[in-house]
């Protein structure tokens, strides 16, 4: 019998919760059909200062009396500030702690991936989260090997997964582990999951940091903006703006996490992605209208930020949008 935490951390995301619940419960059921006992005994966990949810018949016992656990699953937060829902579990972070010394594995899911890295246990080990929240992860957690294109990861007893359906990946994976190929994929085809999703890059979006103040900074960003489909080079648009290059490129990286021609490049794609998605456009004339004018680079930068050729873009996300509309 695996006994199976899931950590009701303050601020959690119901559904994530309810996705584990129902997984791992039709997983017993699958293993006592076959007549076999079932794997998971499924205990509810929270903090001294959370109210107590009740789900379902499984028990529910505060940190501090908890038995020792086999699995725990940190599911991810309902809120956008994640700094705070740190903050609000900090007491989770050494009970954490004790028990991976005393032997338990520990997943994190989606953004519960950042309370997982607040216990130390991910530093030089690879993790993945949620794709839009893989920024802010690396300003906060540069020790963390950040895979943030993969769906889930796996390091010496510390499992990670990505946003939001990926965190079915992320229980499939385990399930294989420790029930088996066969209940692990049994549980895919109920719900319906593809079990060979290798990256989540495609999902992505760029966010440009604009929260800053550093007004120099801000200029370039809006000339890039403006000029990204026109300007010939980052020189260009370098031009003008009242500062070296050297300092203007560390200012920039500083503000916004990435250089001028990183930032240019990831502006560029987002328009080539919004026309693959919502017109018909060749990809030649795609390419155009993003600023490039060679089409083997065009791929080659295309698959570097999302994983995928722009025609495999379209033929994923232009397709479903006609399915909707019609």
């Amino acid at each position: 019998m695996i006994h199976l935490g899931i950590l009701l951390t303050q601020h959690h995301r119901l559904l994530s919760v309810a996705a584990m619940l129902d997984l791992f419960e039709t997983a017993n059921e699958f293993c006592a059909a076959e007549g076999c006992d079932e794997h998971f005994e499924i205990t509810l966990l929270h903090t001294a200062n959370s109210k107590p949810v009740s789900y379902s018949a499984h028990p529910i016992y505060p940190l501090q009396t908890a038995p020792q656990q086999d699995l725990i699953l940190i599911p991810s937060f309902a809120s956008n500030n994640l700094p705070a829902g740190i903050d609000a579990n900090i007491e989770c972070i050494p009970w954490l702690q004790q028990q991976y010394r005393n032997g338990a594995e520990i997943a994190g899911f989606c953004t519960g991936v950042f309370l997982l890295a607040a216990t130390g246990l991910l530093d030089n080990k690879p993790a993945t989260t949620h794709i839009q929240s893989a920024p802010a992860f690396a300003r906060n957690f540069p020790k963390v090997q950040l895979r943030s294109a993969e769906v889930t990861t796996f390091d010496q007893g510390i499992y990670t997964g990505g946003g939001a359906t990926n965190s079915f990946h992320l229980m499939l994976r385990m399930l294989e582990k420790y029930c088996g190929p066969t209940i692990a994929v049994r549980t895919a085809k109920y719900f319906a999951i593809d079990m060979n999703r290798e990256q989540q890059a495609y999902f992505s979006t760029f966010q440009p940091v604009q929260n800053h103040k550093d007004e120099l900074v801000k200029t370039l960003q809006q000339r890039i903006e403006h000029n990204f489909g026109e300007a010939t080079s980052i020189e260009e648009l370098l031009s003008e703006i009242p500062s070296s290059r050297r300092n203007l490129v560390r200012r920039f990286k500083a503000a916004t996490g990435v250089t001028p021609i990183e930032y240019l490049q990831k502006i560029r794609i987002e328009a080539a992605k919004s026309l693959l998605e919502q017109t018909d456009k060749s990809v030649l004339d795609v390419m155009l209208h993003a600023g490039y004018n060679d089409l083997k680079t065009f791929r080659q930068l295309f698959r570097k930020n999302t994983g995928m050729t722009p025609t495999a873009y379209r033929d994923k996300f232009y397709r479903a949008q006609m399915i909707e509309l019609t």
